[in-house]
C-alpha cells in the first residue's frame, strides 16, 4: 500500500472541478465481495495509466490477475502471462464516471491498487471521493425503498462515521461499512446528494454513529456493550418506532447420541449428523478459531443459561455454556473433549451461536424442555445509536431526516464536514 500515499495527490489533480478536497478520499479494501482468493478477473472502461511502465492495460480486455509463490501475474487471453512487479496500480487520466474498473464484473470508480495480502492472497484497494464511496455504501446498509428521509437520516451516519475514518485503509465489511462500489441506486444517491457534507456532530466533534438493524423497542447505551465512558447522545430510552422484531431459535441439548454410534462401521465419521447443522457450524468453527483445529463433532451442549442480573434497558449480560465434542486430529485418532464458559458475558457466547441467530441481548427467556434449548428475544444487533427499522418507521410517520437523527442521537448538531470549527477539534 506504499503507492496510494501519493495517489491522494494524482487523483486530486484528475479530480472533476465539483471535487475540490483531495483530503476527501476514501481508501476502502474490497474483503467482503472478493474474499480470499488467488485469482481476480479485470476489466477497465475508459483509459488508465499504471505506475508500472512495463504494463499497458488496454479498455475493454478481460485480463486474469493470479497469484503464484508470493507474485502476481497478469494475463489475457491468447498472450504470455506477465509478472508484475510489486503491487499493480491503476489510475484513471480523468476522474468521471465513464472510467470504471471492473473486479470480478462489480464496478468501481477511481483509482484501484492490487496487492499481495498475507502471501496468500490478492486483495485489490480502491480509492476514490468520499461521496462516492457513500453513494456505494447507503444502498448496501438499508433498503434503498425507504423513504428519502429515512435514507437520508442513514447517509448522515454513514457520512460521518467515514469521515472519521479519513486517511485510514478501512474495509467494505461490516467491521467498517459495507461497500458495494458502482452499484448505485437512484434513490439512495439522491439521499447523499441531497445531504452533502453534512455530519453529525457533538461540541463541535464527530459524534460515533452506532447504528443497528433493531435495538427492539429499547435503545442502549454505549459502555454498556464496548465499556468507556458513557456518551449523552446514547441514552437508553424506550423507542416507540422500532418494531420490535421478535425472534427464537431452538437448539438441542443432545447433538448427537454417542450410545448409538456404531463404532465398528469403519465410516462411522462420516455418518454423524447433528441436529441443529447450521449452529453447530457456526460453533465448530468458533472451537477451531480459538485452539481446537481439526474436524470437530458436537456431541452434546451440556448446559446453556443466562445469568439474572440485567442492565436497565432489560439487556442480559452473562451467561454460561459447556459444550462436548470430539475432534479428529488424524484418522484413527479422535479426542474426546469440552469447552466450558463459565457465567462469561455473553459476548463471549453470542458469536458462538451465530449473531445472525442470537440476535440480540435483549432477551425474554431461556428454557430448557424435552432436550431441547429455546430462547426468545427482540431486536436485531446491539441497540446503540440509530435503529434503522425505528428511522424507516420514523420516515413513515411523516418525520424528517433532522428529526430521525435528533431523537437517536439527541443533543447532537448537523454541521458541514468541511466547517473550520468542526476541523480545528478533529
Amino acid at each position: 500500500m506504499r503507492y496510494f500515499t501519493f495517489l491522494l495527490t494524482i487523483i486530486g489533480i484528475l479530480m472533476v472541478p465539483t471535487i475540490t478536497n483531495a483530503d476527501d478520499m476514501v481508501t476502502v479494501k474490497l474483503v467482503n465481495y472478493v474474499g480470499q482468493t488467488d485469482k481476480i478477473n479485470l476489466k477497465l472502461e475508459g483509459d488508465y495509466f499504471s505506475l508500472d511502465p512495463t504494463l499497458a492495460l488496454k479498455e475493454g480486455v478481460n485480463y486474469t490477475i493470479t497469484l503464484n509463490k508470493g507474485k502476481l501475474y497478469i494475463k489475457q487471453k491468447g498472450k504470455k502471462k506477465q509478472q508484475i512487479n510489486e503491487s499493480l496500480v491503476l489510475v484513471p487520466q480523468s476522474y468521471d464516471y465513464s472510467h470504471v474498473v471492473y473486479i470480478n464484473e462489480r464496478p468501481y470508480l477511481g483509482a484501484m491498487e492490487l496487492i499481495v495480502e498475507d502471501n496468500s492472497s490478492i486483495r485489490p484497494i480502491n480509492q476514490l471521493p468520499l461521496e462516492d464511496y457513500l453513494k456505494g455504501v447507503v444502498p448496501f446498509e438499508v433498503f434503498s425503498s425507504w423513504g428519502l428521509e429515512t435514507l437520508k437520516a442513514q447517509t448522515l451516519a454513514a457520512r460521518t462515521y467515514a469521515v472519521s475514518k479519513l486517511g485510514q485503509v478501512i474495509d467494505d465489511t461490516i467491521s467498517y461499512q459495507v461497500y458495494g462500489g458502482y452499484e448505485w441506486d437512484e434513490n439512495t444517491t439522491k439521499a447523499v446528494e441531497e445531504t452533502k457534507g453534512e455530519v453529525i456532530t457533538y461540541n463541535n466533534r464527530l459524534v460515533e454513529t452506532f447504528y443497528s438493524a433493531s435495538n427492539g423497542g429499547v435503545t442502549e447505551n454505549n459502555a454498556n456493550v464496548w465499556g468507556g465512558q458513557e456518551l449523552s447522545y446514547f441514552p437508553i430510552k424506550e423507542d416507540p418506532y422500532d418494531p420490535i422484531h421478535p425472534w427464537e431459535y431452538k437448539l438441542h441439548q443432545t447433538q448427537i447420541d454417542y450410545n448409538e454410534i456404531d463404532f465398528e462401521d469403519s465410516n462411522w465419521w462420516g455418518q454423524l449428523e447433528e441436529k441443529d447443522p447450521d449452529i453447530t457450524k457456526s460453533i465448530k468453527a468458533w472451537l477451531n478459531r480459538n485452539g481446537y483445529p481439526g474436524e470437530i463433532k458436537i456431541l452434546e451442549i451440556q448446559d446453556f443459561k443466562l445469568k439474572g442480573e440485567k442492565l436497565d434497558s432489560q439487556r442480559s449480560v452473562t451467561g454460561s455454556i459447556t459444550i462436548n465434542f470430539m475432534r479428529m486430529l488424524f484418522e484413527g485418532l479422535v479426542l474426546f473433549e469440552q469447552v466450558e464458559l463459565k457465567e462469561v458475558n455473553l459476548n463471549r457466547i453470542r458469536p458462538m451461536i451465530g449473531g445472525t441467530v442470537f440476535k440480540s441481548y435483549l432477551i425474554d427467556s431461556l428454557e430448557l424442555k424435552d432436550n431441547v434449548y429455546t430462547m426468545k428475544g427482540r431486536g436485531f444487533g446491539h441497540g446503540v445509536g440509530m435503529s434503522q427499522w425505528g428511522a424507516h418507521f420514523m420516515g413513515e410517520k411523516g418525520k424528517n431526516y433532522r428529526e430521525i437523527i435528533n431523537f437517536y442521537y439527541p443533543g447532537t448538531t448537523i454541521m458541514d464536514e468541511s466547517s473550520k470549527a468542526l476541523k480545528q477539534s478533529n
